[in-house]
């Protein structure tokens, strides 16, 4: 079968073989992500979504078999997305300012997505189980920023540093979590100052300065 520019590739849901479906599958997952920038995925009815994708219901059920299993193909657009980004940003590495360009990335996603966000992190309340997929992908991220960092140094990284950026990890995505859920302030995330301080909190917890030194930094830019 031809690609087709644009299509998601179906990951959830009922098996889909045809071109067309997956043009339905695709506009179904589009529109909620358009829908839940503004509203609660429990106050969006199966009905709605279908509408907004400008489909039936049976469509929609044509493909997944309930609004959960929708939005487990939400959640896996999501980490394909990100997948993508970091993959991107890590093959050419920015050596001088690559925690300042992945985390403004990451803030100004989070933020833009911020209802989707919240109903992740409510769902893993309620069953945490649903959070191994997240760990996995957070756990493979850091893989990729570990090897951008020991492209740059142009060595491996030690147990320790590798310890340090794990827990710098840890602690920048959870603040970005948590300020998501309820904003607790002084900062927020629609605030430049959110993303240089969550920046440089980053880069002390890691170490990142000393493991990229500036004098690296610009070789690794000629």
């Amino acid at each position: 079968m031809k690609e087709v520019p644009g299509l998601i590739k179906p990951t959830h849901g009922l098996a889909i073989k045809q071109e067309r479906s997956r043009i339905t599958y695709t506009a179904l997952v589009r529109a909620g992500f358009r829908m839940l920038e503004e509203r609660d995925l429990q106050d969006i009815s199966v009905a709605e979504l279908a509408m907004e994708a400008g489909y039936s219901v049976g469509a929609f059920y044509a493909r997944f078999r309930s609004k959960d299993e929708f939005f487990d193909a939400l959640v896996a657009e999501h980490l394909n997305t990100r997948t993508r980004v970091q993959q991107e940003l890590y093959a050419k590495p920015p050596a001088e300012d690559l925690p300042g360009t992945l985390f403004r990335n990451v803030v100004n996603y989070y933020w833009e997505h911020r209802m989707f966000w919240r109903a992740v992190i409510a769902r893993s309340l309620r069953d945490p189980d649903s959070w191994a997929v997240m760990r996995k992908h957070r756990q493979e991220s850091i893989q990729r920023f570990n090897g951008a960092v020991e492209q740059l140094a142009g060595r491996p990284l030690t147990e320790q540093e590798l310890g340090n950026i794990a827990f710098a990890f840890q602690v920048a995505l959870g603040t970005v979590d948590i300020t998501v859920v309820n904003q607790p302030g002084p900062l927020f995330m629609g605030q430049d100052k959110f993303i240089e301080q969550l920046t440089r909190a980053f880069v002390l917890v890691s170490g990142y300065d000393s493991l990229v030194p500036r004098k690296a930094a610009k070789t690794a830019r000629r």
